[in-house]
């Protein structure tokens, strides 16, 4: 049994009691108006002291505190009369209220002993869980059909199963004040850098907050940009993305009661893969992640890009195109701006409305909602049948890139492409271009260069980024990480006998 809390400079005033009833009377003191929480007097069989048992209804194991801490205490005898006969997985000495009190809620039960003083924290937790569900936001076709549950010690289980090694290590903090969450940072100890190891760690151990109630509000803590669009740290559902993630040098922090893990640090270019693309033929990857690219600047670029034609550089416009495009817009009475705006907008709200609602109602919605009201608004005048095709492409261009941040990040840049372009035409669109390259270039995710292996450039790192080259041929990590060891693997391909 672990004695880690011997401090000697522990406080009078916390120090818990060698006597029974002080320390019920400080018990009841401390949590008042906690009716959740169960007070359970017994006596001890093996030594015949009066014993205190206390946890909190709904964060503990019952059967288990039955099975392995009272029957244990009250009928069976323990071989050591030093050590209490219980049969938990894991025991420890606390000296001090203020551990004991982050044990409690943390789902431990507390034992007190007439005569000690010292409580024993036994590992009794039992809180309502879901069970291990297919990821909503990272569907995959050929990858494990796991995602990650609330419970943070489950989710490093799940890692684990695919990496079953020692040099897996990790480092645990306690972020919070009122509601001390477990934070954990996972890396692999040949593999990943210190220095990053070290950054991360120590804006974390920065965080002076009342509590961290999931993964999205860490993020914002400890990325180097907060005022950016893009997101700086992947926050994934997947085991084995995490996993992968970890074999290239990464990090990963689990945080707990949050099913979502961080992965740091990353690049512009790692939002645009997915697990399938190691699961496909390269061929086919390299394809998807081209198709990726290109969907993100239409996603980005193409409204603002029908703006610019429309409303200054329409003699660019084929002229049988050009006479369709005025016939359409013939009886719209607002400019193409106004029209982008009121269809983007229209698409935003029936996207939100897709979410909230429960799924088969969001799916209804989503699709219903799109067809009549852009029917409607073509038949009224309101809006063009061109605008309500561009609009159609943005939002199928969205749908494609993989992680969910960076679509978030691409919706709010069309906007201010799109005024961009109201105002300023091509020019426009090319400040916004020249703009968004520099943000990008001078971004970094935990110290590391946003845009690598493009800007700077790291002809190396170009076999995964948006090629994928066949996988024998993958025989470097990341140089972006700054890995301990860059060889990933040995030649292994089994060359074809001629003969």
């Amino acid at each position: 049994m672990p004695d880690n809390n011997t401090e000697q400079n522990i406080p009078h005033s916390d120090r818990i009691s060698a006597d029974l009833k002080e320390n019920l009377a400080k018990i009841q003191r401390l949590f008042t108006e906690t009716p959740d929480m169960v007070t359970r007097h017994l006596t001890i069989k093996q030594s015949g002291k009066q014993a205190l048992l206390i946890y909190i209804d709904g964060l503990n194991d019952k059967a288990a505190i039955n099975e392995n801490v009272l029957r244990p205490l009250q009928q069976e005898m323990g071989e050591n009369s030093q050590e209490i006969a219980v049969t938990v997985g894991h025991v420890e000495h606390l000296y001090s209220w203020e551990k004991a009190e982050i044990g409690l809620f943390q789902g431990n039960s507390l034992l007190f002993i007439d005569g000690s003083e010292r409580t024993y924290s036994l590992d009794t937790k039992g809180w309502p869980q879901r069970n291990i569900e297919d990821p909503q936001l990272e569907s995959s076709l050929k990858g494990a059909h796991q995602g990650f549950l609330e419970t943070g010690d489950l989710n490093i289980a799940l890692i684990r199963r695919y990496l079953p090694h020692r040099g897996l290590k990790i480092k645990r903090l306690m972020v919070g004040e009122r509601g001390q969450t477990t934070v954990s940072i996972l890396y692999i100890e040949d593999i990943a850098n210190e220095k990053y190891m070290a950054k991360l760690e120590q804006r974390i151990r920065q965080i002076n907050v009342d509590a961290i109630i999931n993964t999205g509000e860490l993020c914002e803590f400890i990325e180097d940009n907060p005022f950016s669009l893009f997101p700086q740290l992947i926050t994934t559902e997947r085991p084995d993305t995490t996993a992968s993630q970890l074999l290239q040098g990464r990090c990963a922090v689990v945080v707990d009661r949050s099913p979502n893990v961080l992965i740091a640090p990353v690049t512009f270019m790692s939002f645009f893969q997915n697990i399938d693309d190691y699961s496909s033929r390269w061929t086919i990857a390299t394809f998807l992640r081209l198709l990726r690219v290109f969907a993100f600047f239409m996603a980005a670029f193409l409204p603002a890009f029908y703006i610019s034609v429309v409303s200054y550089h329409f003699e660019i416009i084929p002229l049988k195109l050009l006479l369709t495009l005025g016939e359409s817009r013939g009886q719209v009475p607002f400019p193409p701006f106004v029209e982008a705006i009121l269809m983007e907008i229209t698409l935003e709200l029936l996207r939100e409305a897709g979410i909230r609602l429960p799924a088969p109602v969001g799916q209804t919605v989503g699709i219903v909602g799109g067809i009549v009201i852009g029917q409607a608004v073509v038949q009224a005048g309101l809006i063009s049948n061109a605008m309500v095709i561009v609009v159609a492409f943005t939002a199928i261009s969205s749908f494609i890139l993989p992680n969910y941040d960076m679509v978030a990040a691409v919706r709010l840049i069309r906007f201010i492409l799109m005024i961009l372009a109201s105002m300023f035409g091509f020019v426009g669109l090319v400040i916004g271009l020249m703009t968004l390259i520099g943000h990008i270039l001078s971004l970094k995710s935990l110290g590391t260069a946003y845009g690598t292996p493009i800007g700077p450039v790291r002809l190396a790192d170009l076999k995964d980024t948006i090629v994928r080259v066949p996988l024998w041929l993958m025989d470097k990590r990341p140089l972006s990480t700054a890995p301990k060891q860059s060889i990933r693997q040995r030649q292994s391909r089994i060359k074809e006998d001629t003969e």
